[in-house]
Order: C-alpha cells, then structure tokens, then sequence
C-alpha cells in the first residue's frame, strides 16, 4: 500500500499531496507524512514554496473517524500545524472537494489558500458535540472576524469557494487545482509577499474587542435552535477566548472547552448518530452493487399535504413530476399550495425566484392517470385507508411501465395487501414521507414481503438524491415509527385520565428535548388524522383493554386541532400558540369518571418514563422481530422523524445510557400497575438480565 502522503518537486514548488481515501481523513499516518513532508521542504535548498492539496475527489474531510475515543497517536494535529504556520517558506492550501473540520485547520495554518470554485470549507464538529479542537476557534476569527466566525462554526455548515473567498478564508479562486496551487505559490514567492500567519494577526479581532455586546445578541439568536445543546455555546465561549486572549492561551482555552465537549454524554450520543446514519444504508442482502432503474422521471397521485409535499422533493432535485387528481379543484388547490410554499422560502432569502420558477416548472398536474405511463417511479399519496389504496394501485398496475417502481406513502397500512393488487409485487415499496414532505428528512423505506432487492436499492438511491435520510423498515402495522408511537401517545392520553393535563404533559417532554409534546403535535398535524385510522381499525380493537375515547370525543366535537382553532388546545385566530381550555379539562373528567379513575397529583418522572419507555419496549420487540436491522435504525428513525432529541442519540441509545437494568425494572412495575400493555419485550428483559445494552444485540 502506498504512503498516504506524497512529496515531489514541480520546479522550484514542493507538492504534498495527501491520498487516504475515500476522504483523505487524517489518520496518523497522514498526520506523520503531512509533518515530515513540511519539515522536508523546509530544508530542501531547491524549493522555494510549497502547495498542500488532496488527491481522489476531495482535499481533507476531517479527523479520521476510526480513530474517534482513542487516545491520539503522535504526532498530533497542533504539532503538525504548528510545523506549517512556523515553516520559513510559504505554504499554500490548494483545495477541492471539502476541506472540513481538521482538513480546514490545516488550511488555515498554511500562509495562504486557494480553492477550486466547486471547493466548500467548513468547521462541522459542533454537529458531532464538539467544538473545532486544532485551534479552528482560534485562527478563523483571526481571518474572517469573530461575528463571521461565530456563524460558521456554530452552525457547522460549510460555505462554497465563492463565499469562502468573499469572507477571506481563500485568497483566490483558481480553475485548475494543481496548476493554480503551484502557480500563486510561485507568484508569492515571485512578488516576495509575506508569510501570512494567522496566529499573529488580531486585526480582525478588533470590533469584538471594543464591542463584545454581538456575542449575547448571538446566544439569543439560536436560544430556540440550539436549546438543550451543549457544543453551540462552548463554541461560543472558544471564539470569545480568541477575542480576549492572546493565540497561544485562546488554544489552552479551545482545548479545554474541547474536552469538555467530548467527555459528554451529549457528543457521545451525537458521535452515535452520525455513525448510525451512514449504517442505516448498509443492507446485508442489498449489496452497494445491485442494480438500480434510473428515476428520470416522477408521478404523484394526489396532490393534498403530503402529494404536494412530494412533488416539490423531485422538482427540488431537478426531476421532472407529475401530478395526478381526480378532481380539477383539488389540483388546482394542492399546485396553490406548492407555489405558495415555494414564494415564503423566496421572501425568506433561502430561495431565488428564478429558481422558484425552474422549480414550478418542473411540475406539471393532471387529471389523467393515463400520464403516468412514462415515470420510472409512482409515489401514491391518497388517503391512508386501504381499500383506496387498493384501487389505486390496481390502476397504477394497468398503466405503469414495466420495470417503474410502484411506491404507497403510507404511514401504517399494510405493504403486502397494497402491492397484492397488482401483478407485479416486486416493484412495490412504501415510502413512507414524513409531513411537511418538502422539510421533514426522514424517509421510511418499507420492505414487502416481495420487494425486489433491486426496488429497496433504486428506492434508496432516490432517497440519497432528493436529499432524504432513509431507514428500511419490515412490513407491520406501523412499521418502526408509528408503531412505537402507539405506546407514547396511549400512555400520555391515559396520564389526563389520572390526573395530569396536556400541558404538563406537553412540558414534560418539550423539556426533555423534543420539539413539542404529544398534544401540541396533534393539534399541529390534525387530530381528524388519528381519528380517520382508528375509525377504520375499531373492529380489531380488543375489548378488555383499557382505550381513552377523549381524542376521539373531541373530533367528535369538530375540534381537529390548529387548523379549526380547537384541538387538545384552543387557538386564537391568526395565532398558532395553544391555550389550555376548560373544556378540554371536562371531557377528560367525564371520560376519567366513567371508567371509574380516582384522578391524582402525578409527577414529572412518572409522566417522562409512562410516555417515553414505551417507546424502548415495542423498539426492542421491532429490534427481535427484524422489522428494524438495527437499534441505531430506530434511534436515526425517531431522531429524523420525530424529533428526539440528537444529543440523547435516540430512544434505544438513551436507553443503554440509562441502563437496561433500570429501564426493565420500571417497566416491570409499570406492567404490574397497568397491565398487559407493558408486559416486558422479551428482548429487553434478556439484554438486561446479562446487563448489556441494545449496543450489544446482533440478531441471529
């Protein structure tokens, strides 16, 4: 195997070129050849410059993630900067790809920078819980000034060649990455510039030295974004240290702050999740080469929230899609509410017009189902009752090409049933899109039992392109989300019943980190939603257990949430914030009363563990049973699409953080409490009997 690190002479111009793919990570090795190759210039008589770039198809993608929670191998990454930036010949980073996290700190120890215009440079450790460790707090501020600085590294997002060079974190844009590395290396060297050493200029500092004010106006700024983080304000405190520090105590500072962060539990379970997204994609039986149908052009039947919703995910790509309607009314409506969604991301500055208008373009709305005929994928998105599923995919069978994957978005009905009105089940998967399509990341793959290997792999390859996080689920009611669901929303309807209110409830677990509680998300995503499915499943409902008719009473009184001004809450006109209403309180009261429930003062802890434990026990029988391949999948699952909270790194991952041992316990108490719906998954009694974690659960 070749060295990682590469070091040739171009004239007068040392080349160093790192080549560790795929991401030219730096691992020890390259850390050791970056060091000996810098120290090898310097003293080479014949050269005059040196030029850092990357090879394959980026320059340095960050820290070498293998090496994440060991003890770093010398030598480490300040002592090779610190060889850069004190190197008497000038160094210059020639970037493309990404120079990320520690790949940009080493760009930033070089004297100068130049990248390709397709290059993007950022500092994303905050989105692991980490603040930029290798003096990324220090140097950038030094170059772009700290308000600048604050953006990008709390954020973590990167900025394109064009914005990096506009900041003044790349000196110029350069069309060819070698020739133009080596070119204004010989052109400093030529004009005689000096070298640029970040760590000695404060220049830039000097508007946050005389006015430290914009740093409280920024921790107010991302007060709601980042509530609950720990990274974002650490990184905040390592920029102020570079303001009121000199270089080499500002890195004292950054390291300390670094440590901190890493020893969290919170970057433990941000490590976790970053990890578990890249191993949602890995499909034992669906290897990286099968075969998948090019998706040149999309179909949508339906064009409400969700089809709509959909719709603008292809037009967002750049693919072609049509909608189909029965009704000219309800196409003309469900197109209205594309092209308002689009104008409010316009009037926000996310989106330019004609962008807006290459995307509406994209999209073209029908009445004929006939139109369909020449898309290589259909996303059914009708309402979630079976027998209009059922209809549909019996006339999308008729109609579609062979060989166009057949997809039903659907959030719990039965993929096998849907795909068994068609001739060709191989070609049908659900996908099950999370509302609003067009924002929410998640998508559910879900597998039938004659889902081709080759549909799940073209499906996941659209996923990746329309810029979806993916998870493939088994075939049950529910799959892995709304499965476990039931258990939380059960438990929070029967904790009004015995004496808590949606409020509590609500604050309870809006505390503990997710967006809102389960009140406030029925009120937002429509209580007549629920109401519609379990209508249609009240002939399978079991007698002899205990069902809350509140919910249903309520959309029996037309309250179906925001969108009729009354739900759980009630809403002023024009005002989307929930206010308790007493008539909610009787319904409860009454429904309390009639089952004969003595109601109580119930705490905080009991109304965390009733609403969110359930979701660990049906996990764990999901996790047995393979409708899930892993217990990451289900913390990537709720973390993309139901908001729990990423620094707690998923239900099954908190869960391990607490101790199966306890866990267990409190649902063997709770089952002996209230019955047979928590009768302990047997999968989570083993696990905590042999005092392991879901961590340790491989499936047989």
């Amino acid at each position: 195997m070749s060295a990682p690190v590469s070091y040739e002479r171009q004239g007068s111009v040392a080349v160093i070129t790192v080549d560790n793919p795929p991401v030219n990570a730096l691992s020890v090795d390259v850390r050791k050849g970056l060091l000996e190759s810098v120290i090898r210039g310097a003293s080479d008589a014949a050269v005059t410059a040196m030029v850092i770039l990357g090879g394959g198809r980026t320059f340095i993608a960050g820290a070498d993630i293998r090496e994440f929670g060991k003890p770093p191998a010398p030598p480490g990454l300040h002592e090779v900067l610190d060889a850069i930036e004190a190197s008497p010949k000038p160094v210059v980073a020639a970037i493309h790809g990404t120079a990320l996290g520690g790949g940009l700190e080493v760009t930033l120890a070089c004297h100068y920078r130049v990248a390709v215009p397709s290059a993007q440079v950022g500092l994303p450790e905050v989105k692991l819980g980490l603040l930029p460790g290798a003096g990324g707090t220090q140097r950038l501020p030094r170059i772009i000034g700290a308000e600048a600085a604050l953006k990008m590294i709390v954020s973590g997002d990167p900025v394109r060649a064009d914005r990096a060079l506009a900041l003044g974190i790349v000196d110029e844009i350069v069309a060819d990455l070698r020739a133009g590395g080596v070119a204004f290396a010989e052109k400093v060297v030529a004009e005689r510039r000096p070298l640029k050493k970040v760590s000695a200029s404060d220049e830039k500092l000097a508007p946050a030295r005389s006015n430290p004010a914009p740093f409280d106006e920024f921790r107010r700024s991302i007060a709601h974004q980042a509530r609950g983080f720990l990274a974002p304000y650490k990184c905040i405190e390592a920029v102020q240290a570079a303001v009121r520090l000199p270089f080499t105590e500002g890195l004292t500072r950054e390291r300390e702050l670094f440590r901190e962060c890493l020893e969290s539990p919170q970057s433990r379970a941000q490590i976790h999740a970053f990890f578990a997204e890249r191993e949602a994609t890995k499909i034992p039986d669906v290897p990286r080469e099968t075969a998948v149908t090019a998706i040149k052009t999309a179909a949508v039947i339906g064009a409400g929230t969700m089809g709509g919703g959909i719709a603008m995910n292809f037009a967002n790509a750049g693919i072609p899609v049509t909608v189909v309607e029965t009704a000219q009314e309800a196409l003309d409506r469900g197109l209205a509410v594309v092209r308002k969604n689009y104008a409010a991301t316009v009037e926000k500055g996310r989106l330019s017009q004609a962008d807006m208008d290459r995307r509406l373009g994209l999209i073209t709305g029908t009445l004929d189902l006939g139109a369909v005929r020449e898309a290589d994928i259909v996303i059914e998105a009708v309402f979630e009752e079976m027998a209009v599923k059922k209809e549909v995919f019996a006339r999308l069978d008729a109609v579609a090409r062979p060989g166009a994957v057949l997809a039903t978005n659907t959030s719990t009905l039965d993929v096998d049933e849907i795909a068994s009105a068609t001739t060709r089940p191989g070609a049908v998967i659900g996908t099950h899109f999370f509302s609003p399509a067009n924002v929410m990341r998640l998508l559910e793959l879900v597998r039938g039992a004659k889902t081709a290997r080759e549909t799940i792999a073209t499906a996941a390859e659209l996923a990746r392109r329309i810029g979806k996080v993916w998870v493939l689920a088994g075939n049950c009611d529910g799959f892995i989300g709304n499965r476990m669901l039931h258990g939380y929303l059960r438990e929070a309807e029967f904790l009004l019943e015995e004496g808590a209110t949606p409020q509590q409830v609500d604050r309870v677990i809006y505390d503990f980190g997710l967006p809102m509680g389960p009140f406030a998300m029925g009120d937002l995503a429509g209580l007549d939603v629920g109401w519609r499915i379990r209508k249609g499943k009240a002939h399978l409902r079991r007698k002899d257990l205990r069902h809350s008719p509140v919910a249903d009473r309520l959309c029996e009184q037309g309250r179906f949430g925001q969108k009729t001004g009354a739900g759980w809450y009630r809403y002023e006109k024009g005002n989307r914030t929930p206010v308790p209403d007493p008539e909610v309180e009787k319904v409860i009261e009454q429904s309390a009363r009639e089952q004969g429930i003595t109601r109580r003062s119930i705490g905080d802890d009991e109304i965390l563990k009733r609403c969110l434990y359930p979701l660990i026990n049906e996990g764990a029988r999901i996790l047995e049973e393979g409708i899930a391949l892993r217990a990451s999948d289900i913390d990537v699952t709720y973390i993309y699409g139901y908001g729990f909270p990423r620094y707690r790194g998923g239900p099954m991952f908190w869960a391990d953080t607490l101790g199966l041992k306890s866990v267990c316990d409190d649902v063997v108490a709770f089952h002996t409490a209230h019955g047979e719906p928590w009768t302990p998954a047997p999968l989570l009694v083993r696990l905590a009997t042999e005092g392991k974690g879901f961590r340790d659960y491989a499936r047989p």
